[in-house]
């Protein structure tokens, strides 16, 4: 099936500049977002401490007052935000770091709640508590995962073809990842563990659209050797696009449905998902393929000043003679 009906001959290899102006300009966004904020929004499962999610039965809370309610209680660093949509009335108070009794956190929260908005009525919807060295053990093994899928992926991608391949791969993987992190910091959006898994999904997603692409190069090398590097990747990369599109398409389809329909415990996994999504089959177009013509323009002209200027074509030089 194809998504383009008629065959594609865009020069994507002449338009890498422009791509990578654009991808430097998205990482820089999110990397002065990450430094101005003191890096990523770490939720309770990489910080520690309890999570109450809080459904009242009216729209007369205010954050002002609930505010004051727990100012009682000595909670030291706390949260107070509005969750879902503002008719849900709901709110989440996140208690950051506590040094009290974690496991009696979240019943004293209900009991003081219990005393001010009785006759309102509210509904104690979730409570979650994490240990601030749990949480830190739990961003430690996040990172290594992230880490461990990479080096997976540089290995196996040298093996199947070769390590400029694998290099560009690679890259473009970060450059996935950077920019979701950076857009994740610049919504000012959690950074959860379901986040984490998040990543690991685009990684897989956006090298397996890498790999179609560098596998078709490999086909093409073969058959079109008279043609320059230049022209067969972008030969590869047009054979290809109506696979990628029609992929992407009917993948942001459900990434879609999950951001819009899913509600707001999945809310910022299925946000992760589409940023990937959109990033990965650009990235897979704009970036990996670029890079590795880069490499080979970049070996070729090594070669070519490292040969001595003795050493054209024999019959270059009986012509000149």
């Amino acid at each position: 099936m194809r998504f383009l009906k008629h065959e594609t001959h865009i020069k994507f290899i002449s338009l890498r500049y422009w791509a990578l102006a654009i991808s430097a300009s998205l990482i820089l966004a999110g990397v002065v977002s990450l430094i101005v904020k003191g890096g990523p929004n770490y939720g309770i499962d990489f910080t520690g401490g309890t999570l109450v999610q809080v459904k009242f039965s009216s729209a007369g809370v205010s954050i002002n007052k609930l505010r004051k309610v727990l100012g009682k209680l000595d909670l030291g660093d706390y949260l107070i935000q509005q969750f879902g949509e503002q008719e849900d009335h709901e709110v989440l108070i996140r208690v950051e770091g506590s040094s009290s009794n974690m496991e009696s956190l979240g019943d004293r929260i209900s009991r003081e709640l219990a005393s001010v908005y009785a006759k309102d009525g509210f509904e104690v919807r979730r409570v979650e508590m994490v240990g601030p060295q749990v949480g830190k053990d739990l961003r430690r093994k996040g990172i290594l995962a992230i880490v461990y899928a990479m080096l997976g992926i540089l290995l196996y991608v040298t093996w199947r073809f070769e390590l400029k391949f694998a290099v560009a791969a690679i890259i473009a993987l970060l450059h996935d990842i950077i920019i979701t992190i950076g857009v994740f910091s610049i919504l000012d959006r959690e950074f959860t563990l379901a986040v984490i898994a998040a990543l690991l999904t685009i990684a897989g997603y956006s090298i397996n659209d890498t790999i179609v692409v560098f596998d078709r190069f490999r086909e093409n090398s073969r058959l079109m050797r008279r043609k320059d590097y230049e022209e067969i990747l972008d030969g590869s990369i047009n054979q290809t696009i109506s696979r990628t599109t029609l992929t992407s398409l009917t993948t942001l389809l459900v990434t879609v449905s999950l951001l819009i329909l899913g509600g707001e415990v999945i809310h910022d996994f299925a946000l992760a998902l589409t940023i990937g999504v959109v990033v990965g089959t650009y990235s897979s177009i704009f970036v990996a393929s670029p890079l590795v013509f880069i490499w080979h323009d970049i070996v070729q002209r090594r070669e070519k000043h490292a040969s001595p200027s003795g050493s054209k074509p024999a019959a270059a030089r009986k012509k000149r003679s």
